[in-house]
């Protein structure tokens, strides 16, 4: 069903039969079109898995954003600088990458492209069977890297495109979302190079999301050069191209004798650039293209003439500016999908620093659809793979009301309501006689990540789960019920309150009056921070035992990780404790964002330290926490950008 384009989809024959086989293709389309004048000219376009859109042998543009079928994406480009009197010929290169992972809705045999273009505000043409198209042979990789994230692109550029054949027309049932969707910004970042005999070296000056442009010239057919790019350097002062998250980036290009003009289709995330050539091959050019979501120049600013606190809000302004691509990735790297937890994180950052609420819609629609797709509230949208997290569909309620809370966009509120229900009825099933969640199985209770920063969280979290009542869960639990009850008090939807009761059940089971503090579980005496901080943030402790629990919080110090630091410092915030919390942003110590710019960060990282974690990530916007709680409870120091002010 097409319910945007006046054109008809279009793909190659390969995939009219059993396409569950093919993976890693690249199919190049192409069609010539006269003007006698130019017009004010645009164009509508979207593919299955992706695109890039060139005219005249001109880059225009690339996507689109991943989506459901049921919800696609599209872009919409003004192209009249493109076009020229006489022949024109559109092209884009559109790729089916066939893997199940966190990027794309790939792996299933899918991959079509549509295209509407108007002259003077009238349709001209759009895709049909008159298309050609070809595939391009050169991308002879089967290596992946990440999770399954991506191919790796080796090529052998002596192999050429096959010959021209028409696309075939086909029915197919996406539904378009009514409004196009903003295309990247991409533009070029250069370095100078190091070049030592055969060894091509650039330092970028900080990581980037990006892709490559070389351009390598050969004296003899089969001359080879080998790509390695990294995140840091090694002990010699090369790049780390076997990289700490698990993604190995090392790629071999064989060329043709003469020029060679080689770009990258495909992202990855790094700072270093190492070109290795053989005795035949000179490299004549290299640069990078950097890619993110448009981000406005009058982004928000830090107020403040503490030095600390500016190189802690210029990290995590970068990393939500470069880690922010077409969804809210949790890592450029290593798995490129948008967790509902990490986006809880990177959006509301997003919208402070920019006062744009697009992406942040987006992303909680996604998450909203992930039950469609996957039967189920996905940890990871959209996307293939279906992964389920307790705690990040239990924050969906929080996310949505404080979406609203900044944007007052009832209708949106009204639309998405019944996801807080959805997840409320599906957890149902785990409550207990005092309406406490029992042994949440199934699905992975995170509580923190990496596992050495739970605080020695006292209970059994493997898979299965240990049987019994857990405080983190639990007190998530309680959070996703009262604001769905907030929800629903502001469309005057009438529920039962069960909050009250369910908060003398929570205290009941887990705050231990020997100590005045929380329990890990309703079996164990230990006190982690992260059963204490998240009662305070949810209310769930009340204003008595309020103090006492700061006081502890601020005794133990940031024993987390990245990810949950936002909860811990929002409960020093909100328990008048502003001044600790101002002192944990700005420390120096193991559990700062200053120690790992000591480590050479130019983005956050996945933990507070390279070693910290066995895979750690050296881009992972979700370690943008600073950036909320600034604009939260600092607004003195905190000059928002337009839109975003709370």
């Amino acid at each position: 069903m097409n319910n945007v384009f006046s054109g008809k989809w279009i793909t190659a024959q390969e995939f009219r039969g059993d396409a569950g086989r093919i993976k890693n293709f690249y199919m190049k389309v192409k069609k010539s079109f006269t003007l006698a004048k130019i017009p004010r000219a645009c164009v509508n376009i979207t593919a299955d898995d992706y695109y890039k859109l060139f005219i005249n042998g001109k880059y225009v543009g690339q996507g689109p954003a991943p989506g459901y079928a049921f919800a696609y994406n599209y872009n919409r480009y003004d192209i009249t600088d493109f076009l020229e009197k006489g022949e024109n010929t559109v092209e884009a290169v559109v790729y089916y990458q066939g893997l199940v992972n966190r990027v794309f809705v790939s792996g299933d045999g899918r991959q079509v492209m549509i295209a509407d273009f108007y002259f003077d505000n009238v349709f001209a043409f759009g895709t049909d069977e008159s298309w050609q198209y070809c595939t391009d042979n050169s991308f002879v990789s089967k290596r992946v890297t990440g999770y399954d994230t991506a191919f790796l692109e080796d090529r052998d550029l002596r192999i050429r495109d096959s010959g021209y054949k028409n696309c075939v027309a086909v029915d197919a049932d996406y539904q378009l979302n009514k409004k196009p969707f903003p295309a990247l910004e991409i533009y070029p970042v250069r370095a100078k190079a190091v070049v030592n005999a055969n060894r091509y070296f650039y330092d970028f000056g900080q990581e980037y999301a990006c892709h490559l442009r070389i351009c390598a010239v050969s004296k003899k057919s089969g001359g080879k050069i080998m790509i390695h790019c990294a995140e840091e350097l090694d002990e010699n002062g090369r790049p780390r191209y076997k990289m700490r998250c698990n993604c190995e980036y090392e790629e071999i290009c064989i060329l043709n004798e003469g020029e060679n003009r080689i770009e990258q289709y495909d992202y990855k995330a790094f700072r270093y650039l190492e070109i290795i050539t053989d005795g035949s091959v000179t490299v004549k050019d290299a640069e990078i293209l950097v890619r993110h979501y448009p981000f406005p120049e009058k982004s928000a600013q830090l107020k403040s003439t503490d030095e600390k606190l500016t190189a802690v809000f210029n990290l995590c302004k970068n990393t939500i500016k470069y880690g922010t691509q077409e969804v809210f990735v949790d890592c450029p790297t290593r798995e490129k999908g948008q967790y509902a937890g990490d986006a809880f994180i990177s959006g509301f950052a997003h919208f402070y620093l920019t006062g744009d609420c697009r992406m942040l819609k987006k992303a909680i629609e996604n998450t909203a659809q992930s039950v469609k797709y996957g039967s189920e509230l996905l940890a990871v949208s959209p996307c293939s793979l279906k992964q389920k997290i307790a705690d990040y569909s239990l924050l969906f309620p929080l996310m949505l009301l404080k979406y609203y809370t900044l944007t007052k966009d009832l209708e949106f509120l009204s639309e998405t309501v019944w996801v807080c229900d959805y997840v409320i009825n599906s957890f149902k099933k785990y409550e207990d006689k005092d309406g406490l969640l029992n042994k949440v199985d199934g699905q992975w209770n995170l509580v923190d990540w990496p596992d050495n920063f739970r605080d020695s969280y006292d209970f059994n979290l493997s898979d299965p789960i240990g049987g019994g009542r857990h405080n983190v869960i639990n007190a998530f639990y309680i959070s996703c019920i009262e604001n769905t009850q907030k929800i629903k008090k502001l469309l005057k939807i009438p529920f039962e309150d069960k909050v009250s009761e369910l908060k003398k059940s929570f205290n009941n089971a887990f705050y231990n009056k020997d100590s005045s503090l929380y329990t890990d579980s309703d079996a164990s005496l230990h006190s982690s921070v992260h059963s204490n901080f998240l009662p305070v943030v949810f209310d769930i402790c009340g204003n008595s035992r309020r103090e006492n629990i700061a006081d502890y919080l601020v005794s133990r110090g940031m024993r987390c990780g990245v990810y949950m630091s936002y909860f811990y410092l929002k409960a020093l915030c909100v328990s008048g404790k502003k001044n600790d919390a101002y002192g944990f942003l700005t420390s120096d110590g193991e559990n700062s964002w200053l120690n790992m710019i000591k480590e050479g960060a130019t983005v956050c990282f996945e933990a507070w330290g390279k070693d910290k974690k066995w895979n750690t990530s050296l881009f992972h916007p979700w370690a943008a926490a600073p950036i909320l709680i600034l604009a939260e409870h600092f607004p003195d120091k905190f000059i928002y950008a337009a839109g975003g002010r709370l």
